[in-house]
Formats: C-alpha cells, sequence, structure tokens
C-alpha cells in the first residue's frame, strides 16, 4: 500500500479500531485516516509540571508524584474502591468506579511512588482524583503536554490520543508536489511534517510555515480543478459568432436610460468571447440593482443575430416572466421570444418544443425546466443562467457539455463577494464585474428603530401607502415561537391586517410555489400594499412601485442576507427606504452589521465585512457551493495565501506541466472525481 492509499484508506484499518469505535468517529465526519488528521486540537492539557498536594487547584487536570500509602476495597456492592496516597506535604484519595481490585494493585503498588494525573476534587476535607486518567511508575510516560480533541459521546480522550498517536507515527513521507521555489517560501518543510507541527500541542494555536504550508495546499488543490476547467473549455473550438452592433442602438433608445460604463465594459468583454472561436465560460457578477439583466438581454441579441437561438434560465416563475416581459419590450418584433416554465399548459409547451426544434424561437426564457431531456434546440448558442441554481464547478461544466460545442454560457450572480471568494467559487470561469449602478436609481436610506417605536414605524407605512408605495415587511419566523423571541411573520400578518384592511398579503417557505407566485403577482399588478414575508423574498425579483422594506430583529440576519433583503427596494426612481428594527440588547457584533449597513450600500463592502465577521462559509449559502471542503483555508485570512496560489497556477498554465505531478494533491484533497470528469 502506497502513502496515499494508506491516507485514503478507511479508519477500520487502525489497529484497536472495530465498529463501535468506527461508527463513534464517524459520527465526527471520520471515515479515513486522512479525515482523522483534520479532527485538529482545540485545547491542551500540559501534564509537564507536578505539583505537590498542598499546591493543587480544585477543578484543574494536574500531575503529582506520591507514594501508594493504604488500599480500601468496600465489601458492599457499587462502592467506589479508594487509594490513598501522600507526598511530604499532605494526602490524597485516588477514587476508582467500576475497577476491578487486582488492576489497581497492579497499576498503584503499594509503598510504591507513582506519578499520576487527572482532574483535582475536594471531598471530606481532602483532595482527591476520581478515576485518574494517567498513571505510571515512568515519569516520562506522563509527563507530557497532551493535545485535546473534540470527541463525540462514547469516545474517550486516552482512547483517541492511542489513535491519533499510531496514525502520527505512520504517516507517509510523500513525494513533493509544490515547485522548488514553492517549497522555499515555506522554508521547505514536508506535508508530513506540516502534519507533525499542526497536531503538536506546543503549536496550539499558533501560525506559522507548517500551516501556510498546508492552507496553500489546499487552495492550489481548488485552484488547479479550476484551471483545468478553463483549460478543457477553451481547447473546445467553435463557431464563431458574427454580429455588428446596429441592433444594439435600437434597444438603447426602448430602454430609456443611459448603461454605465460597467456595463459597457461588461458588454465589450462579453461580445469579444462571443466573437471568440473559443467557448465562453463567463460570470457576470454585479451588486442588486446594477443591471446585468440588461446586459445579459444585449449579449442574447448579439447571439440571435448570429443566427444561433438562446436559453435564460431563472430561479422563478415570476422573474422568468418579468425577464419575458423586458426582452419582448426591447426586441424588435422579428425576433420571436418565448417562455417556458413548469405551469405551461401540455398544448402549449408541445408548440413550444416544436417550434423550438425548428429554429423557430430565437430566445427561449423559462426555469429549470428548459434543459429536461426532451428539449431540443436547433441551434443554440448560449445559455444564461442566474446564481440562484448554485451550480458547482461539475454541474457547470456538465451543462457546458450538453449544450454542444458552439455553446457559449454566461453565469450571473447578484451576490457581491471578495476576489479571493470569485476565484474560489467561479475559478473555472472569467469575470465581468459591475459595480456602479444605474444614476436613475437613487441611494436606498437606511435606518435603525427600536420595536418600541412600532407606532412610529406604522404611521411612516400608512403614509407612503398613501402616496401610492408598496411596503416588504420581513420577519424571521413563520409561527410565533415560545423558545425564540422573533415576531412572527404570521402574528405580524394578522396585526397589520387588522389596520390596513385587506391590502395585506402573507409570504413564508411554507406555502406551495403556486401560492407564493399569485401573492407576488397581486404586489406586482398592486392589488396588495404589503407583503409580510420570511426572506423567501430574496430572489432577485423586480418590484419597481415597493420603495420601503421594514426588517424585524435585524440582529438576526447576516450583513449580507440584509444587503440582498434591502436590494428588494429602490428598483424604480423614488425615494427608497429601509427600516432595522432591532430589539434592547444588542450584541457588539449586531451593532457592528447595523452600523455598517447604514454606512454604505456597496455590497461588495459589506459582503467582505460580513466575512469577517461571520466566516466566509455562512455566507450567503456558500456551505453549498463547495468552498466549505476548505479545512484549513479561509479566503479572507488568506488572502495572501489565495494570490500566490493564483500566481502559481498561472506559472503552470504558461509553463504546460502536467498535472500528474500534482495527482497525490488532488487525490488527497478530494479533487480527483471532478478532474477524472473533465481531462
Amino acid at each position: 500500500m502506497n502513502g496515499i492509499e494508506y491516507l485514503l484508506s478507511n479508519i477500520n484499518s487502525i489497529s484497536g479500531i472495530g465498529t463501535k469505535t468506527s461508527n463513534l468517529l464517524k459520527k465526527k465526519n471520520i471515515f479515513t485516516i486522512f479525515d482523522l488528521l483534520w479532527n485538529l486540537p482545540r485545547d491542551f492539557i500540559d501534564r509537564s509540571n507536578i505539583f505537590k498536594i498542598n499546591k493543587l487547584e480544585i477543578g484543574k487536570v494536574q500531575t503529582l508524584k506520591v507514594l501508594v500509602n493504604k488500599y480500601n476495597f468496600p465489601r458492599i456492592r457499587n462502592l467506589p474502591n479508594k487509594v490513598i496516597c501522600e507526598d511530604d506535604t499532605g494526602k490524597i484519595d485516588c477514587i476508582f468506579f467500576n475497577s476491578y481490585e487486582g488492576y489497581i494493585r497492579k497499576i498503584l503498588p503499594l509503598n510504591n511512588e507513582v506519578i499520576i494525573s487527572g482532574k483535582i476534587s475536594f471531598f471530606n476535607k481532602r483532595y482527591q482524583i476520581i478515576n485518574p486518567t494517567h498513571i505510571s511508575t515512568n515519569e516520562n510516560s506522563v509527563k507530557k503536554i497532551q493535545p485535546k480533541y473534540s470527541l463525540t459521546d462514547g469516545l474517550n480522550e486516552k482512547k483517541y490520543q492511542k489513535i491519533i498517536n499510531t496514525v502520527l507515527k505512520s504517516l507517509p513521507d510523500l513525494d513533493e508536489w509544490l515547485s522548488r521555489d514553492m517549497s522555499k517560501r515555506f522554508n521547505n518543510i514536508s506535508w508530513k511534517n506540516s502534519i507533525l507541527q499542526l497536531h503538536d500541542p506546543k503549536n496550539y494555536n499558533k501560525k506559522g510555515d507548517f500551516l501556510n504550508r498546508l492552507i496553500f495546499d489546499e487552495i492550489l488543490s481548488n485552484f488547479l480543478i479550476s484551471s483545468s476547467v478553463r483549460s478543457k473549455i477553451k481547447k473546445n473550438k467553435k463557431t464563431k459568432k458574427i454580429f455588428d452592433n446596429g441592433p444594439i442602438s435600437s434597444v438603447m433608445k426602448k430602454i430609456n436610460f443611459k448603461l454605465t460604463n460597467d456595463q459597457l465594459m461588461a458588454i465589450n468583454e462579453i461580445n469579444k468571447d462571443l466573437r471568440s472561436d473559443m467557448k465562453m465560460f463567463r460570470l457576470l457578477q454585479g451588486d442588486v440593482g446594477s443591471g446585468k439583466t440588461i446586459v445579459s438581454l444585449i449579449a442574447s441579441l448579439n447571439v440571435i443575430n448570429s443566427k444561433f437561438q438562446v436559453a435564460f434560465m431563472a430561479p422563478t416563475e415570476i422573474l422568468a416572466k418579468q425577464h419575458y416581459n423586458l426582452a419582448i419590450k426591447i426586441f424588435d418584433n422579428n425576433i420571436n421570444v418565448d417562455i417556458l416554465t413548469g405551469k405551461t399548459e401540455f398544448k402549449e409547451r408541445k408548440k413550444i418544443l416544436k417550434n423550438l426544434s425548428e429554429g423557430k424561437i430565437d430566445l427561449l426564457i423559462g426555469t429549470h425546466s428548459l434543459f429536461q431531456n426532451k428539449i431540443k434546440y436547433n441551434k443554440l448558442g448560449l445559455i444564461i443562467i442566474d446564481e440562484q441554481h448554485k451550480f458547482g464547478v461539475k454541474q457547470r461544466k456538465k451543462l457546458s457539455d450538453k449544450a454542444g460545442k458552439n455553446c457559449d454560457v454566461l453565469v450571473m450572480s447578484a451576490t457581491p463577494i471578495p476576489r479571493t471568494m470569485i476565484m474560489t467559487i467561479y475559478g473555472d470561469m472569467d469575470t465581468s464585474i459591475i459595480r456602479s449602478k444605474p444614476k436613475e436609481r437613487k441611494e436606498i436610506k437606511t435606518f435603525s428603530k427600536n420595536e418600541k417605536k412600532i407606532d412610529e414605524i406604522l404611521k411612516f407605512v400608512q403614509k407612503q401607502i398613501h402616496n401610492g408605495n408598496q411596503i416588504f415587511w420581513v420577519c424571521p419566523l413563520i409561527d410565533e415561537s415560545k423558545k425564540v423571541d422573533h415576531q412572527s411573520s404570521i402574528k405580524r400578518y394578522e396585526i397589520l391586517k387588522q389596520i390596513l384592511k385587506n391590502k395585506v398579503g402573507l409570504l413564508h417557505g411554507g406555502l406551495e410555489k403556486d401560492e407564493k407566485e399569485k401573492i407576488l403577482f397581486k404586489f406586482l399588478n398592486k392589488q396588495i400594499d404589503v407583503i409580510v414575508s420570511t426572506t423567501v423574498i430574496e430572489v432577485g425579483i423586480d418590484f419597481p412601485n415597493a420603495n420601503v422594506i421594514i426588517i424585524e430583529n435585524a440582529n438576526k440576519f447576516g450583513l449580507s442576507q440584509l444587503h440582498q433583503l434591502r436590494g428588494r427596494v429602490g428598483r424604480g426612481t423614488k425615494e427608497s427606504f429601509c427600516i432595522l428594527m432591532f430589539k434592547n440588547n444588542l450584541s457588539e457584533n449586531a451593532k457592528k452589521r447595523i452600523k455598517i449597513l447604514k454606512s454604505t450600500n456597496d455590497g461588495f463592502k459589506i459582503s467582505e465585512e460580513d466575512m469577517k465577521l461571520r466566516g466566509y462559509g455562512d455566507l450567503l449559502g456558500f456551505k453549498q457551493s463547495g468552498v466549505k471542503n476548505f479545512r484549513l483555508a479561509d479566503p479572507i485570512h488568506n488572502e495572501d495565501l489565495f494570490l500566490l496560489a493564483e500566481k502559481e497556477v498561472k506559472k503552470i498554465e504558461k509553463e504546460n506541466i502536467n498535472l500528474n505531478k500534482y495527482n497525490s494533491l488532488l487525490k488527497l484533497y478530494d479533487r480527483a472525481d471532478i478532474l477524472n470528469d473533465i481531462v
């Protein structure tokens, strides 16, 4: 068995691990020897100092050298055995539950000096240790600084320590995958020695070359896969799209506003890809309300003018209909646009599929149903995907392959994230970023209000409704909870319905999809003035008449989530407001979040601050994206290592280095399965 096979072998292969221990480890998501290495010490126990009995501290784990003085083995069942020990400063009782007399005599021989270690307690005017964890006549076997691990019930520290020590002693020397220059950056420390230092209790909470090396390995494995996907896609030569910019001027007249420089730059980058003989695989990223949709529709028009079809996939039916209406409005009559969703009737669906296969539809907008097996395109040239589908590297690549060699791919994301996160999640794609917002869009004014001032807020809401505006009212919970004192959406809905009569709708995740869509359409058509909702309104739906959003218990939401919710208003030209309601006694982090949100409307700045406060894995559900595969790396705190890995991958690409050199790295960090799918 080679080194990699050993590390990836089942934990059952470790001597001393049976079915029971194996099942306990699996509860900690430890399935292989490699997994075991990442259950890192969360603290350490210092047994290296020997204390006199009169210097012991109750409640602490301490080590002492004592003389075994007397046994006390009761003849009554269920009473503990006791061994009285002493040194020149006093006496201590060693109490044993469930230990046999013969065993105790063996480990604590009478009139012998022994080293014992355990948690100190005090009972009946005397120090005692209940079930000492370490007993030995050999001083060096006890006097150690030992790592302390997070364990599940049923798995004791001593047993686990024995297992991890066995593994660390058997760690293989792996062939170095880092380049000579990169190894020098980390003082030539090997992967094996880095792991050993990581588990060394002396290094608890310390940073150094050993930690940076392991973090770099994780990032590098991620980036190598992205590089492979990019390379594979660009090797597929496609037919160039040939178009001029004439028809775009007619679109510009119809939208009646001027594109920002960022939008124009994004269009130029997309056009360059479309006109190239290499397949486009591009991310269009922009803050809420930055105008990504119009950019994607202009790209669609260029592809249609090149005699290709376009598929535009939206996450919800209502958003698909909004995109459809916008396309109908800005495209000339000679462009055939249609919409296909799960609600499309059978007869109409059959007609659409026939027209699509015959090339009579230029742009098909819809939900995930656009890519069911039965749907055949005549000449598909561009797929536009909304990020809400949360496609990972593997899924994006498969969709690209399925679409055919002449089909370009554009993924839109309304989640502003720092560059290191883009490199990690969308590293397989080229990127266009829209930072600025259209000039006619007014900044949303954000206020914070104590929930005790609810009457002021209600007066403000009534005034806004009187002026013809609409309101989102967001609550954290669906039903009222006795355990958690958050305002429930149902309770708030009942209160507002009494005040505002029948002009209030209720929206939450517990409703059927059709019911949600019905309420949102009522709101869009101004049949209701207020929607009381949970966070289900986060998805990028455009309600130009909604200019107020009220968020109860705002301190219970993440910063980026609050920003996404705030982005539901301010979509038109009206002055817009966001009111963050909170209770007394806010935590320091909650105060920081509210302060940051009030100070800026810049989503990129907000997401960076959010990651600093909450950690990257919690940012808007990115746990689903694969980023959480990182065991050590953090896109914010390890930015320098992310940039270093990016530079190294570019060098590997330039020098055309064979990825076989990195097979061990990719296998260890669970990327090899992706690599096998793409090469």
